[in-house]
């Protein structure tokens, strides 16, 4: 910056002032713009995680040249992860990392401008309050919040800020997931009937992490600090590492794998919440002290008011048999839209005959291919450099620079969270859960849902 304005003033007093000024209209806003496109981005790393260290890494390194981003420091309370942090980023930059044992630290220090949140998901609403009152941009991993309280702070900071915040729900990143929000928003889907989403696994190590358990000592970290506004408990080295299996630290899989899939729910639909869920399960299967269940089917209600058009979401998931080749599936009176074939088809749809029996027109979609209208990618949001998170970190650096709304901006996380708590609340209470719009609420039985 400082050697951007010394040419101004040497190119000012070269030309004079008179003829710079007629020749070049600077503004305060197109001067800041020319400086933005010019000064290096610092990105510090909040939680050196799993998902940070293979899934974001691999996206920031693909274009973190072209687009002149650096990162500079890493913040993780827990000693060993710090350590890694440093000297994982230190060899891939090839520059010293400073490592900071707590996001205060990393801010007072006035060293980064924008950051990757990738903490445990209780943390995720609270740590972006805390990085755009450090004054940074952030790529928040999702689930956003887990209590409507953390829910509605988090959405009023980000709102009363200027911080460009992306909301780690790749999908919309996504070009056949964009394609198929065009086609049912171009009203040529008709109307939403029922979606069918799943997401099922057989993999007895998902979120549990018993070496690395083996290794954490309460001393080589800040437990107090990890709880936030959790209720006090000793510490305990599995909710620590393994925290998707214990509530109030996560919701298990409504945070980890629903969120992605209702989001896609409420951007096609353009609705921000469900107005009831009930919800099904337990741990019917790895009884191996989690708290979170590995068996859960919820149903959802989505009430569109405009259109008088009512229909319902179906989100089933186990933990004790599948692939993990996450299905989406939009069903229309013409038909039906699949998000793992990529396809539209008049499949289910009302045919000639049907129709005729009750003096109606037939109604079916076309054969259309989502792929060819765009490019084909990976429906799963598997870790590993996939190109939805590829195309979504690009998309958060490229509205760092440009200072337009991400793809998926901080409303996207706070209607999923609603639809997360709403299925959490039914599953923990085993009543339905409606939302109150008025007070911005989740309500089971007329009470307002409290997660202790």
């Amino acid at each position: 910056m400082k050697n951007s304005r010394r040419l101004f003033i040497k190119q000012s007093a070269m030309a004079g002032a008179g003829a710079m000024l007629s020749n070049i209209a600077f503004t305060a806003s197109s001067y800041k713009r020319i400086i933005g496109a010019n000064d290096r981005v610092r990105v510090g790393v909040v939680g050196f995680s799993d998902r940070h260290r293979s899934s974001h890494a691999p996206a920031f390194m693909k274009y973190y040249k072209e687009l002149n981003f650096d990162i500079v420091a890493v913040s993780d309370l827990w000693k060993k992860r710090r350590e890694e942090g440093v000297a994982f980023w230190k060899d891939k930059m090839q520059h010293d990392i400073v490592g900071y044992k707590n996001n205060e630290a990393l801010y007072d220090s006035k060293t980064v401008d924008a950051v990757f949140i990738s903490t445990a998901d209780f943390q995720h609403a609270l740590h972006a309050i805390e990085a755009v009152k450090g004054n940074c941009d952030a790529y928040v991993e999702k689930p956003f919040a887990e209590t409507m309280e953390d829910n509605r702070a988090a959405l009023k900071a980000i709102k009363a800020s200027d911080k460009i915040i992306q909301i780690g729900s790749q999908r919309r990143s996504g070009d056949n997931y964009k394609a198929a929000a065009d086609f049912i928003q171009s009203g040529k889907f008709g109307n939403i009937t029922m979606v069918e989403l799943t997401w099922n696994v057989n993999q007895p190590g998902r979120w549990r992490r018993p070496a690395l358990v083996a290794q954490l000592n309460e001393e080589d970290t800040d437990w107090k600090r990890f709880l936030l506004n959790r209720p006090f408990e000793n510490f305990d080295a599995r909710k620590y590492l393994e925290y998707r299996l214990f509530w109030p630290y996560s919701s298990g899989m409504p945070g980890q794998w629903m969120s992605h899939q209702i989001d896609t729910v409420h951007w096609f639909s353009q609705l921000k919440h469900p107005t009831s869920v009930v919800a099904n399960g337990g741990v019917y299967f790895w009884k191996d002290g989690r708290k979170n269940w590995d068996t859960t089917t919820a149903v959802f209600e989505y009430n569109n008011e405009k259109s008088n058009n009512k229909f319902q979401v179906v989100f089933s998931s186990r933990m004790h048999n599948g692939d993990e080749n996450p299905s989406e599936i939009y069903y229309a009176n013409g038909g039906e839209l699949n998000l793992i074939t990529n396809k539209i088809s008049p499949k289910g749809g009302l045919h000639k005959a049907e129709a005729a029996a009750m003096n109606m027109q037939p109604n079916l979609l076309p054969e259309l291919n989502l792929s060819d209208m765009t490019e084909k990618v990976v429906a799963s949001a598997n870790t590993g450099g996939d190109i939805l998170t590829i195309n979504h970190v690009r998309n958060w650096m490229e509205c760092v620079r440009s200072r337009k709304q991400p793809n998926a901006p901080v409303e996207a996380g706070y209607s999923h969270s609603i639809a997360t708590i709403m299925t959490n609340a039914a599953v923990r209470t085993g009543f339905k859960a409606t939302f109150n719009e008025k007070t911005q609420e989740v309500m089971v039985n007329g009470k307002i849902f409290k997660y202790d």
